[in-house]
């Protein structure tokens, strides 16, 4: 198939683009290439025939109409976001450029592609919107986050991705375009920039740093290998029923403490540090505003209807992460000495 990637640069999308062109897979990637896009996450096809690049904005109509034109796909899978909670909280109104308008302006292009499609083409395009779990808000001690919960956003991330997704839905009741919709919980795994929990306490861990966690670390997250979750995205992509949301999760609930505590572990085992334990390292910080307490997925939707299921446990998967961080310095260590921000709101 020839499909267009928003975002694949990022940590989730070059993930989907990895795994689409090992397959043979025609794909055009799309991404602006802002802070968190590394090329360096695709250079293992890069110089594959069936791979190519476009560096753009999906706010641009322009330039997003023109590569529908020109690379004429069968199917979207749309994942360029601005996706960090602490970044929305300090500067919301590029969550709100990029999240929304970017994908009311997307799926004004794939509109009008689609409209221009003949017969059996139109009929099998999908367009496949990848949101999360937060759109839910924050859950109790018990409750799981279904397909039918209602959206009570908290963050101004959470609140973008929401508004997203209820565009993508009123572009299908309203002008029939053929679009799919996942929630996903937390992701973890190789090539995740070093802003989001996991990689901040490795790579802290392994240089020996303070490793802060918010509140008591009490907050509840589940937690989903990336690889699964491609895995995931192309079962809804390839087998999924257009206008269908699916919730995607990995069944694999910790606290913020026991997760680093984890991590800890893993590292004292992996690369032991000759100061000591790292666990002495965790310090807590001041809570984040509007920080939800729990988030938890019921994916049984996808397994009955589509036959997913994650296949890593939260500390098969863990592991392999941590090995990945730990044979990859190269592609980390020039984002943790340059300057940018990482991690925590400031």
């Amino acid at each position: 198939m020839r499909i267009l990637v928003t975002g694949g640069a990022g940590f989730i999308g070059s993930a989907v683009v990895r795994r689409l062109v090992g397959d043979g897979h025609e794909v055009l990637n799309i991404d602006k290439l802002t802070y968190a896009g590394r090329l360096s996450s695709l250079t293992s096809v890069a110089d594959r025939p069936n791979y190519r690049f476009l560096q753009a904005d999906i706010c641009d109509a322009a330039a997003m109409g023109a590569a529908f034109a020109d690379f004429t796909p069968e199917a979207v899978l749309h994942l360029a976001a601005e996706s960090h909670v602490d970044r929305s909280v300090d500067g919301p109104l590029v969550f709100v450029m990029t999240n929304v308008v970017g994908t009311v302006t997307l799926l004004e292009c794939a509109r009008s592609y689609w409209n221009g499609l003949d017969g059996d083409a139109k009929a099998a395009f999908r367009f496949l919107h990848v949101s999360t779990d937060e759109v839910f808000g924050s859950l109790g001690e018990t409750d799981l986050f279904r397909e039918d919960t209602p959206y009570k956003p908290n963050s101004p991330y959470s609140a973008s991705k929401a508004g997203s997704d209820h565009f993508v839905r009123a572009w299908h009741h309203t002008y029939g375009l053929p679009v799919l919709v996942t929630n996903c919980s937390n992701n973890y795994g190789p090539y995740q920039f070093p802003e989001k929990l996991i990689p901040t306490m490795v790579l802290a861990g392994l240089e020996g740093r303070a490793l802060p966690v918010y509140g008591m670390g009490s907050n509840v997250r589940d937690w989903l290998f990336v690889e699964d979750h491609v895995e995931a995205l192309l079962a809804v992509l390839f087998r999924g029923r257009p206008g269908e949301t699916y919730n995607v999760g990995g069944r694999a609930e910790r606290t913020n403490l026991a997760m680093v505590e984890t991590i800890c572990d893993l590292l004292d085992a992996l690369a032991p540090d000759p100061a000591g334990p790292r666990r002495r390292l965790i310090s807590f910080v001041t809570d984040r505003p509007g920080h939800d307490w729990r988030y938890a997925i019921d994916d049984s939707k996808i397994r009955s209807d589509l036959g997913w299921k994650p296949t890593r446990t939260l500390e098969t998967g863990l592991g392999e992460t941590i090995r990945w961080y730990l044979d990859n310095r190269n592609w980390w260590a020039d984002i943790m000495h340059s300057g940018q921000r990482l991690g925590l709101g400031r």
